[in-house]
């Protein structure tokens, strides 16, 4: 088990309220880190992980929301979280959305939401971590991609997810390049199914979908000081499958 020493961090996860997000804000307050629980809708639940983190560990956690398409909804919340937590050191763009439909039926809207909560939310993330990582000379950036966006591949179903995650990773290699002297890092971790419900026993390597813990081990990864010298990597969480076809 990776244990990474958060004392005296604070945490930002996207997405945070349950599923995924959930799991890597607990482990970071598992890890001594202050833990903020980001949250769109689900305030309610947001509240509850928050409690939860606390629980687990962690000395100050708080739920806030914000909607990470909007440039003044994420500098509102990282100026909330700087004032009961202090500044972000770490921060997880967990949060993400998609559209199971073929591209042409799908709506512009949908389309558009999509692509902005995937893509653009971890741009307006990142961009308002980045200064106080930087004064810090510390800070971890971690970006949730998709198994397979290395190799472009994509599915005419749900294809601006595909696109978006894509362009996650080109935008954390381009970060981690901006960063290479300031003691912060950007990498990237890639599941491709997590905790599902669906069987597709001819797909699922090694009989079984990753877990939330398979995922939040490679982001404990990433904060460890022994990871200090990696930046713009992506880890493909997949079971060694090569999703040749999605």
């Amino acid at each position: 088990m990776i244990e990474p020493d958060l004392s005296g961090r604070v945490a930002l996860v996207t997405g945070s309220a349950r599923g995924l997000g959930r799991s890597i804000a607990l482990a970071c307050a598992e890890a001594g880190a202050a833990v903020a629980v980001h949250y769109n809708t689900s305030e309610a639940a947001a509240v509850a992980t928050a409690e939860e983190a606390r629980e687990r560990g962690a000395p100050a956690a708080t739920a806030v929301g914000a909607d990470v398409t909007d440039p003044s909804s994420v500098d509102a919340a990282f100026d909330a979280v700087a004032e009961e937590l202090g500044a972000v050191d770490v921060l997880v763009n967990n949060v993400g959305d998609f559209a199971p439909e073929h591209w042409e039926a799908m709506s512009v809207a949908t389309w558009d939401r999509v692509l902005e909560t995937n893509l653009k939310g971890t741009y307006l993330c990142t961009r308002r971590a980045l200064p106080a990582m930087r004064e810090a000379e510390w800070g971890r950036v971690v970006n949730v991609g998709y198994a397979g966006s290395d190799r472009a591949l994509a599915n005419p179903k749900n294809l601006p997810y595909f696109i978006a995650k894509t362009g996650v990773l080109m935008f954390t290699r381009a970060v981690a390049r901006d960063t290479t002297d300031d003691g912060v890092t950007v990498n990237a971790v890639s599941p491709y199914v997590v905790e599902s419900s669906d069987e597709f026993p001819d797909e699922a390597p090694r009989g079984r979908w990753a877990t939330f813990e398979d995922v939040r081990q490679a982001v404990l990864f990433f904060l460890d000081e022994g990871s200090a010298y990696l930046s713009g990597e992506n880890v493909e969480i997949d079971g060694g499958w090569l999703p040749e076809r999605l």
